[in-house]
């Protein structure tokens, strides 16, 4: 039997995720590789990011992953009013011990669900930044640190609604993964007001994992073996954003270490302890096409980070099992099944 502080092997890994998976499937209809995204990034020590028109479920995803561990949950309904202080915390000076207190606030859990995180101001937003990163928050020059595992589950509107400010940049680089949830098909419609009709699942939903369950499959990911070509192979993908003509603004290397991180999750979830290329082919979209910007001319003619991420995917050569390069891949198609080519509130096929 495993401690507490050991790495849980592959079996463990993928026997807990399914219980979460089916637990999360029960709630979110139709939906299995948004599901397993978040799951993904969950495993990987990232922050999800899910863009959406309102209404096809982006808070539910958040709470259905919430509840189904059993860890602290926080949820923060972002408002144009919203303060920092509201997120990070205040001292407070207490009268009888004539000193000031530290009021921990809302971001001080294992789980923060950040509701429309776009309708706050930037001044609000940036009050993430550093416990995003670094996982701790300064307040009046004392540090304290976040528990663990942390994890930042964020909703938001598109830009082009009503009542929203963009995220910066600083702040989109901090989620490993953007995915969009899309409309659901008829059949996962019908099925949803049969199971939705009357109270909602989320009430019968019990946690499947514990917290030190989750620090443990974490540890097992980060075991996750990665060969320099796969390593090289992913820094190609992110450089080629760089000068890409279609885009003013490439990835950063914070993208090419979430991109290999993803990777070797996405590896753990197959049962496997060694990373492939087709793991970094699955989630180049979703990783780094919500962190790209599209030159002026490029949106006028309609060409979107996702497919400027699609086209550099069959354009770099992928690495072969002898160490070198093969021919350029072919369309890859695993970027749709990772909720990444989908345009928010698009059906998909």
């Amino acid at each position: 039997m495993t401690t507490y502080d050991d790495r849980a092997s592959l079996t463990d890994l993928t026997t807990t995720v399914d219980r979460v998976r089916r637990s999360m499937e029960a709630v979110i209809e139709g939906k299995p590789e948004v599901v397993r995204l978040s799951l993904t990034v969950l495993l990987a020590e990232g922050h999800l990011l899910i863009e959406d028109v309102p209404g096809v479920g982006k808070t539910m995803l958040a709470k259905a992953l919430a509840r189904s561990v059993d860890c602290s949950v926080r949820r923060i309904q972002f408002t144009p009013d919203l303060l920092p202080s509201d997120i990070t915390g205040v001292s407070i000076y207490d009268q009888q011990r004539r000193d000031f207190e530290f009021k921990p606030g809302a971001i001080f859990a294992q789980v923060v669900i950040g509701d429309e995180i776009n309708r706050a101001s930037p001044k609000t937003q940036s009050a993430l930044l550093e416990s995003m990163e670094e996982r701790q928050v300064t307040i009046d020059g004392h540090s304290y640190e976040l528990p663990d595992p942390f994890m930042v589950v964020a909703t938001q509107n598109p830009v082009e609604m009503e009542g929203t400010y963009p995220l910066p940049e600083a702040q989109r680089d901090r989620f490993m993964a953007r995915v969009s949830i899309g409309y659901p098909s008829a059949e996962a419609e019908l099925r949803m007001l049969d199971v939705h009709g009357g109270l909602s699942p989320l009430d019968d939903l019990q946690p499947v994992a514990h917290a030190h369950d989750i620090v443990k499959l974490i540890e097992t990911v980060r075991a996750v073996h990665v060969a320099e070509a796969v390593r090289r192979y992913a820094v190609q993908l992110v450089a080629a954003t760089r000068g890409h003509p279609d885009l003013r603004l490439g990835a950063s290397p914070r993208a090419t270490l979430h991109l290999l991180r993803a990777a070797k999750a996405s590896a753990a979830l197959a049962g496997r302890d060694y990373c492939l290329p087709d793991d970094v082919q699955a989630l180049a979209v979703a990783v780094l096409a919500h962190r790209l910007l599209p030159t002026a001319q490029a949106q006028l003619n309609r060409r979107t980070a996702e497919q400027v991420v699609l086209e550099i995917l069959q354009q770099t050569p992928v690495p072969t099992a002898s160490g070198g390069s093969g021919a350029p891949a072919p369309a890859y198609p695993a970027g749709q099944a990772y909720g990444g080519g989908q345009q928010p509130g698009a059906r998909r096929p």
